[in-house]
């Protein structure tokens, strides 16, 4: 049970499923009581929505792993688990079941907000993440931005689903005041800008991180491509550009001290240390810290939605 836990990624997970709840009930419920809308969504279809996300998450970490045995036995020989714990014919049956699970629930939620058609997302992100495993990862740069778009979706597909019931509900009083809910749109937006960056940042550290054996098994990863400098060169303009935005968005709509405390404590001022630790950064361990943290930073930016909803519900 634990080999499979660890090759599933439990915690990224339950991660990518507090991530989908935290945007339904701290940003998308508290910003529609303003206004005395209410979610439209039933919380059983919710759930299905959000365990077919999990599913196709954790088939892309199975197949992922499945293909980068030899590269992780030498960058991670630790982590290993397809063929020693687990066989590798027994890790694509479980890679093979997840899909249809994650598909099938993509397709019924789709149905179920009349929107069939959604379901084929489905099945484009299980094919994406199937070829990334098997071919972009290895191409320049294309893998890096492949898995931060995926990540960015996570978040969006929670208003992605909703809105369509929001409109049709509302249809009557959003036309005689000349309304609508893309604000609620551009909050969650907002959160997937966040978490695109952030992981694009981290997969091209990770990349650092893993330059020896990416490099003996002929990847062209962005490190082997430019090399080093120019690796940290981008990173660091990653970082400082997300700081930027975060700083935008602050004075331009978020002015307040809870905003302002949580920010800087948990995001501004952890994101100021990671650019300075890939300037500094040296070997595998340094990069490997740096990576740990920008995953701290981006569960901080995530949890922002906490203080958020306590904003809303003070209106």
């Amino acid at each position: 049970m634990t080999a499979f836990l660890k090759l599933i990624r439990i915690q990224n997970l339950l991660i990518v499923a507090a991530t989908q709840y935290l945007m339904r009930f701290a940003i998308i419920e508290p910003i529609l009581g303003v206004n005395n809308f209410e979610l439209q969504m039933s919380e059983f279809d919710f759930l299905i929505l959000v365990l077919s996300t999990v599913f196709l998450t954790a088939a892309g970490y199975v197949i992922n792993d499945y293909f980068d045995t030899r590269t992780d036995s030498m960058n991670r020989p630790e982590e290993v688990v397809v063929g020693k714990s687990i066989e590798r014919r027994t890790a694509m049956t479980l890679h093979v079941v997840l899909n249809i699970l994650g598909i099938i629930g993509g397709f019924y939620v789709s149905y179920k907000i009349g929107l069939y058609q959604l379901g084929v997302i489905f099945i484009i992100v299980s094919g994406l993440l199937w070829y990334y495993s098997t071919t972009y990862k290895r191409q320049f740069l294309i893998g890096n931005l492949l898995v931060a778009m995926l990540t960015a979706l996570v978040p969006l597909m929670t208003i992605l689903y909703e809105m369509p019931l929001l409109n049709k509900a509302y249809k009557d009083i959003l036309l005689a005041n000349h309304a609508n809910f893309n604000h609620i749109f551009f909050w969650v937006a907002g959160f997937s800008f966040f978490a695109f960056m952030t992981t694009l940042a981290r997969e091209i550290i990770k990349d650092t991180e893993d330059f020896e054996g990416d490099s003996a098994y002929g990847r062209n990863t962005v490190p082997i491509i430019l090399g080093i400098r120019w690796t940290k060169v981008i990173i660091i303009s990653l970082l400082v550009i997300t700081l930027i935005a975060l700083i935008i968005v602050y004075f331009k709509y978020l002015v307040g001290l809870p905003t302002l405390l949580y920010g800087t404590l948990t995001v501004l001022i952890p994101l100021l240390i990671e650019i300075y630790l890939i300037f500094k950064a040296d070997d595998k361990n340094d990069y490997r810290f740096a990576s740990n943290l920008l995953k701290f930073i981006m569960l901080a930016g995530i949890l922002y939605s906490i203080v958020a909803c306590c904003i809303f519900k003070s209106l």
